[in-house]
């Protein structure tokens, strides 16, 4: 096997991790020796050894020593120690005799830290991909350096090693969720009849990989318009070959209500995960609304935006204000599955990071018909968002299609 095959194991074994590493990174370890595979693990959850060990002891249990071994692993060894020892010093105890990286760390008050140390001890370290593989800080986040030749496999690898932990880089980098919005719509984007009926607008495998999404987040978000009219549980349901492998996400749920008009019979109020639930208020909302729905669930009272909307309407909850807060308390992404309000005030203001468009082969038409966009929009097309690293997979008869935002 080559250190393309060693790197693709250690990225499947890293995807087992989805949904229960963060605030942490998705993080696979392969040992190699003699061409063959002593030990590999991956990062399991937040305050559980990391990867790098538990592939060590993955070997040790197998009776194979690692002294002189190759470690392949996806993410930069950390240098540091948090609630764990760094995993630097483990590499260097057991003899490793060369480490290969699939990404370097994006904290950057680390990255490159944990290449020093490991070459101070003597150990050859290469970054998987080599230049090729080279990683740079832009403003909407981390994003790798592309060469032209981008079907060479060291890069595909590499870039894929970069974008597993695309949430977490962002959340590191900036302090702020990674936001995506997501959406069920026809072909001509309407989410919804003028009625407000919008289920079921895709099938089953579309909306199965819906519920793969919240699992991979930290947090739901809708607005008030959601609640009112469809009353949705915002839960985490395994379905098909997860269930009973995966164990379930504490997955936070968050409801924008500027005038706290959420009904206390709610789900999202008066369920078993009342406590995971946070009704984000505005401070002109009536504090009768506010203390009923204090006694249930946490409610947060954010700013308002300098501008008002349209028709006299109460001025908009700040998302810059809250994507910050939601940063400082560990929440590293959120999924935007609210109505054509809320997914715009998310695209149109600057806030979210990718895009995940569910389409079924439908038309629906009309002019009231509810959009997947909605907001003001932008006048010229030289203001229309750019997606990139477009990609089209095809579920059931829907197609999903998911993009980065910006630059």
């Amino acid at each position: 096997m080559s250190d393309a095959q060693f790197m693709r194991l250690a990225l499947r074994l890293a995807r087992r991790g989805h949904g229960t590493t963060s605030p942490n990174p998705m993080v696979g370890a392969v040992l190699v020796k003699g061409g063959k595979v002593i030990g590999r693990s991956w990062h399991r959850r937040a305050g559980l050894p990391h990867a790098e060990i538990e592939a060590l002891r993955d070997a040790q249990k197998r009776g194979h020593h690692p002294r002189g071994a190759t470690l392949y692993v996806t993410l930069e060894p950390c240098c540091t120690h948090g609630r764990t020892p760094p995993c630097t010093d483990a590499i260097i105890a057991a003899g490793i005799k060369r480490v290969v990286i699939g990404a370097t760390e994006s904290n950057p008050k680390h990255a490159g830290k944990g290449f020093k140390i490991l070459k101070r001890a003597g150990i050859k370290v290469a970054l998987f991909g080599g230049d090729r593989a080279r990683h740079s800080v832009r403003a909407a986040g981390w994003q790798e350096k592309r060469r032209a030749r981008s079907d060479v496999p060291e890069q595909t690898i590499a870039n894929e090693c970069v974008r597993l932990n695309e949430a977490f880089n962002q959340w590191i980098v900036h302090r702020t969720p990674f936001v995506t919005v997501k959406a069920a719509m026809t072909l001509d984007g309407k989410i919804a009849t003028a009625s407000g009926e919008s289920k079921w607008i895709t099938g089953e495998k579309a909306r199965a990989y819906g519920m793969k999404l919240r699992q991979g987040n930290d947090a739901i978000l809708v607005g008030i318009n959601t609640i009112l009219n469809d009353d949705p549980a915002l839960t985490f349901h395994p379905t098909g070959k997860s269930k009973g492998n995966i164990q379930r996400p504490k997955l936070r749920r968050f409801v924008l209500d500027s005038m706290a008009r959420t009904p206390l019979n709610a789900k999202v109020i008066g369920d078993e995960h009342a406590a995971l639930t946070t009704v984000v208020v505005g401070k002109y909302a009536p504090k009768s609304r506010v203390a009923m729905l204090a006694k249930r669930v946490n409610v947060l009272i954010a700013p308002a935006t300098k501008r008002r909307a349209r028709n006299d309407a109460p001025r908009q909850l700040d998302l810059r204000w809250l994507l910050k807060k939601l940063g400082a308390e560990n929440v590293t992404s959120v999924l935007v599955e609210g109505g054509g309000e809320v997914n715009a005030s998310f695209l149109l203001g600057g806030f979210a990071q990718r895009v995940a468009f569910f389409y079924a082969p439908k038309i629906l038409g009309g002019r009231d018909s509810r959009k997947g966009v909605a907001g003001d929009g932008v006048n010229r097309l030289a203001d229309a968002i750019p997606l990139h690293d477009v990609e089209l997979r095809k579920l059931g008869d829907d197609l999903l299609l998911t993009a980065r935002i910006g630059l």
